[in-house]
């Protein structure tokens, strides 16, 4: 008795030469060695794997693919062997099912945080065989057909973010439309059913009132076709559930909003009445401006041709219209799986064909060329996912980010902890700035410090809501803190210059006149500067109006000792970033910072905050308190510096004359040298970082374009990080 007749029908159906023995030996093989084994659903194990063929017969697939579905979780689930495989069913089959058993175990691997190298064994079975991921998108499609089987709620839910997340994109990237979106749309309904449910309703409303409008469009574009002798075939289809709610969320608008949830799709035979068609179309109805796409002359990565126009159609209705060969619709659906299937009069597949998707071919020579996965890692960017990006801890658990996210959203994501002792990251092994877009497939390691707080100037450039609302809170208690202890110093040097001894007591019985909770609320005011330490002083001593006492007040107010401090030259005040209102600010006279250097704050109880250059040598006195430290800049107000320097690094030829025409380029564009250093020396080339003054980066960009149009630069960069 056959073990898959309705399999041998289907293969034989599409492919009538085939020696059915082979599926029957498989078969009945995949029986034997899952026997007792049972799926969620009370099922025997067996019959899965030849539903998963079933779903590749259905596209048609060659034999080897066909049978590696029949057999792929033999290696993984039972005691059968690579070796017994290739004696059985040829070395093929058995590579492909070995490389489907690696792809399983890289979900089993997810839970225990393995992903940095699962992530490129991935990408190394899809380069190596793109029939393993055919196998396993059907092996997918299959389990999400069946998920219904699992009676805990929160595992559906977990796979189907799989699913969605990993799984659909992939299909989508090598161009498995028709997979995809059952892939999605089955997802879905576990994620948020009462909006596909909602959907669905609104989907079948609009089919029952629109009927005669879809025939309408329907018979003019027939009608337009016939009269232009051109033998086509015109269909209507909707939008998808999935691709429909996210057109609302992306765009924030109603079901009632969308206009374009309908296609019309005409087939031809040729590609040169694919432009006839656009031709008729474009000549018959008003043109949507924008809504023109021509994927027949420049296809998507994926391998998608077809020609996509928006035109003003019957009823003046918004009408999304796709034109294509009958071979573009076939691709369109089945996408790479199309290079596999069975063609009449061809002995299965032509595997060369793969190599014509560029993005596959990149990856087999960056896998020709990098070893170790944190090479290969650093060297390919996966951009299988428009909205996020998908980077690894360095145990390898996966972390999902927004676009543009930072090793500082990382951080937060991992956890709030690690995102507030937050000092450094690693990408890649490599060490990078905090503020650095993360992207597909990166490996982030965290340097985080026991002394460390949030900065300031984290909340510019992180886009996450979790690490943006515990860096503000964390900021909001720091200033507080800061302004209760420069407050207090401050009410202190009065009572000290006026002779008083300085007790709480005697701030204590103010606090009700000054209308405040505590004692240190009284201290916050002062340092932020609602409340002036004199009148406070006053308040306590309201008798007490000597001479000494205005003078000390006037000294405590002095604006040299604000954060706008006043510049020799002009008396403007040049603006500090990162320095809370109020706060006393000193200039170090070792280093002398000025505008445009990296500077840091140092605090120093009852004076405020000196400022120091980055690499000025007195820092080194306070490494063992990194809790006085301040992460500052110079500012960027209407009374900043006209001139900040713009670092650059430049390779110039060793030639006579080449670094005058360096010079005279940043001279005739407004530039002026401050500092250069030579920091490399061949017989060919000269390496140097060079210091330039500029009005902004727009300034700084026209000088490296100038550069690089100037014969003897050989490359001239922004330097970063030096």
């Amino acid at each position: 008795m056959s073990v898959a007749p309705e399999l041998l029908a289907q293969v034989k159906n599409y492919n009538p030469d085939f020696d059915g023995s082979v599926i029957e030996t498989a078969a009945q093989f995949a029986k034997t060695m899952h026997e007792g084994q049972t799926r969620a659903t009370g099922e025997p194990y067996y019959t899965h794997p030849l539903e998963v063929a079933g779903i590749l017969a259905d596209m048609k697939m060659d034999p080897a693919t066909i049978l590696t579905a029949i057999l792929h979780d033999t290696l993984e689930d039972t005691p059968a062997t690579y070796k017994e495989l290739s004696s059985k069913f040829g070395k093929e089959v058995a590579d492909l099912v070995n490389g489907v058993s690696k792809l399983t175990k890289i979900e089993s691997q997810t839970v225990e945080g393995k992903q940095a190298e699962n992530f490129r064994k991935l990408v190394l079975a899809m380069s190596e065989d793109i029939r393993v991921l055919l196998v396993k998108l059907a092996d997918r499609l299959h389990n999400m057909r069946t998920l219904g089987g699992f009676d805990k709620p929160e595992k559906q839910r977990r796979i189907a973010r799989e699913t969605i997340d990993i799984y659909a994109p992939l299909a989508e990237r090598i161009g498995m439309h028709k997979i995809k979106e059952e892939l999605e749309d089955l997802s879905f309904s576990y994620l948020n059913p009462e909006a596909r449910e909602s959907i669905a309703a609104r989907q079948n409303f609009l089919r029952k009132e629109g009927n005669d409008i879809v025939k309408k469009i329907i018979d003019t574009l027939q009608r337009l076709m016939k009269d232009a002798n051109i033998e086509a075939e015109v269909t209507g289809r909707e939008k998808t559930r999935y691709s429909i709610w996210k057109k609302m969320q992306r765009k924030n608008v109603a079901f009632e909003q969308l206009s374009d949830i309908m296609a019309f799709r005409v087939v031809v035979k040729s590609l040169e009445e694919c432009y006839h068609v656009l031709g008729i179309v474009h000549s018959s109805f008003p043109v949507v401006p924008g809504r023109f796409k021509d994927f027949i002359s420049t296809p998507k990565p994926n391998g998608y041709r077809s020609i996509h126009t928006t035109v003003i159609g019957p009823e003046n209705q918004r009408i999304e219209i796709q034109i294509r060969t009958a071979d573009m619709h076939y691709e369109a659906d089945m996408g790479v799986a199309a290079h596999w299937s069975y063609k009449e009069g061809a002995n299965g597949a032509d595997f060369k064909d793969m190599k014509k998707f560029r993005w596959l071919r990149e990856l087999l020579e960056i896998m020709d060329q990098e070893s170790k996965p944190e090479d290969f890692l650093e060297n390919t960017k996966l951009e299988l996912f428009a909205d996020q990006v998908y980077v690894f801890s360095p145990k390898g658990d996966l972390i999902e980010l927004p676009n543009g996210a930072t090793p500082v959203d990382f951080a937060y994501a991992v956890h709030s902890g690690v995102g507030d002792k937050c000092v450094g990251s690693k990408i890649n092994g490599r060490i990078a700035p905090l503020n650095t877009k993360l992207n597909n497939g990166d490996q982030v390691e965290i340097i985080t410090s026991k002394t460390q707080t949030p900065s300031p100037t984290w909340e510019r450039f992180v886009v996450t809501g979790k690490a943006r609302s515990h860096i503000r809170r964390y900021i909001r208690l720091q200033q507080r803190t800061e302004y209760i202890t420069l407050g207090q110093a401050m009410l202190k040097k009065i009572f000290q210059q006026e002779g008083y001894d300085y007790t709480d007591k005697a701030v204590a019985g103010i606090v009700q006149q000054m209308r405040v909770d505590e004692v240190d609320d009284i201290f916050a005011n002062i340092g932020s500067g609602h409340f002036v330490a004199k009148d406070v002083f006053r308040t306590i001593f309201p008798a007490h109006k000597t001479e000494a006492a205005v003078a000390a007040a006037t000294t405590q107010n002095d604006p040299d000792k604000v954060a706008y401090a006043k510049r020799p030259s002009d008396g403007k005040p040049m603006p500090i970033k990162g320095l809370i209102p109020g706060m006393a600010v000193h200039f170090a006279r070792c280093c002398h910072p000025l505008p445009g250097d990296r500077i840091v704050g140092i605090v120093t109880t009852g004076k405020g905050v000196t400022i120091h250059t980055i690499d000025c040598e007195t820092l080194e006195t306070f490494a063992d308190t990194p809790e006085r430290w301040i992460d500052v800049s110079w500012g960027e107000g209407p009374d900043s510096p006209e001139a900040h320097v713009g670092r650059l690094e430049v390779t110039i030829t060793n030639e006579n004359g080449a670094l005058a025409a360096l010079t005279t380029v940043i001279g005739k564009n407004g530039g002026n040298i401050t500092n250069l250093k030579i920091t490399n020396r061949t017989m060919d080339f000269w390496d140097m970082l060079l210091d330039v003054y500029v009005h902004d980066t727009r300034h700084l960009s026209n000088i490296i374009a100038a550069l690089r149009a100037t014969p003897q630069i050989a490359s001239v960069d922004r330097a970063r990080g030096r």
